[in-house]
């Protein structure tokens, strides 16, 4: 390919960029209209029927009316219309959280509302899902594997441990991580395991939760007058620190190996962060 050619892709490129960025800001804003309409809906809906003049058949009539008056009009049904009335009802007293709902799609908001009672499991699927950027599928996966639940029982087992990082650990580790995506037999080796989450690393990731960036694996790194591997090594972008993986399968943890943080903590810093970075990390 000629140099004038390239030349002209790079230049189409950037017209491409500004076509794309003005689309997102138009999705945006039509997403933001859109909850706000439904929010604005389920208002005056949760007024009506707190008054005592309106339930579930009035909501029914409305829609029906809805459609005789303004056939192209979609999204109104009755179970459509009394869902924006419990959206309404369930976040009118968390002004908080305002604007994490008028990022998400409206299909979010719904899988969020109907799928999690609590208040802190709703908040902890909101956040996540506008700072990851969530697919409504892999939305519904987190959900379907409880990662609440993993989360909050992570955080637990991260209290009792001394802090040794600057900021707050809590909600960024699992207690479990679910790996149903690498489809291993239920006999397989760590050189298995370990193939298949680097095959499958942009699910890896997914699972880890956002902020991790991944370095590399089998990093040698030094200890006394000794060498180690790590399995995997990441880095937390939030968290401004490196995070080891060792892999086990069906054989117990050795304590004195090297995964324990305390003697490789120093050892990592050394092998990896060059003295800038160094500085920046403590």
């Amino acid at each position: 390919m000629s140099t004038k050619l390239v030349k002209k892709d790079s230049e189409f490129a950037e017209v491409l960029g500004i076509i794309r960025a003005g689309r997102a800001k138009a999705y945006k804003a039509v997403n933001v209209a859109l909850i706000d309409t439904y929010w604005a809906v389920g208002a005056h809906l949760s007024s009506r029927v707190a008054e005592g003049g309106w339930g579930k058949g009035v909501v029914r009539e409305l829609s029906d009316w809805l459609l005789r008056q303004a056939p192209d009009l979609k999204g109104f049904s009755a179970s459509n219309l009394w869902r924006m009335k419990q959206f309404y009802d369930v976040y009118a007293d968390q002004p908080k959280l305002a604007a994490l709902l008028r990022v998400l799609p409206w299909t979010h908001n719904l899988m969020i509302l109907g799928q999690n009672k609590r208040p802190e499991e709703r908040e902890f699927y909101l956040r996540l899902a506008v700072k990851a950027k969530w697919s409504s599928r892999e939305l519904a996966r987190q959900i379907k594997t409880a990662a609440f639940e993993r989360t909050v029982l992570s955080d637990k087992k991260l209290a009792a441990l001394p802090r040794l990082l600057p900021q707050d650990a809590t909600g960024v580790f699992k207690d479990s991580y679910l790996l149903d995506f690498l489809d291993l037999p239920d006999t397989h080796s760590e050189a298995d395991l370990q193939a298949g989450l680097l095959l499958n690393l942009r699910k890896f990731l997914m699972e880890l939760g956002d902020g991790f960036a991944f370095i590399g694996e089998k990093v040698r790194v030094q200890v006394g007058n000794q060498d180690f591997e790590l399995d995997l090594l990441f880095y937390h972008r939030d968290l401004q620190c490196l995070v080891a993986f060792e892999l086990l399968c069906g054989r117990p943890h050795n304590s004195s190996s090297v995964a324990q943080p305390v003697m490789w903590r120093s050892a990592m810093r050394a092998a990896i962060f060059t003295p800038f970075q160094y500085l920046n990390a403590t």
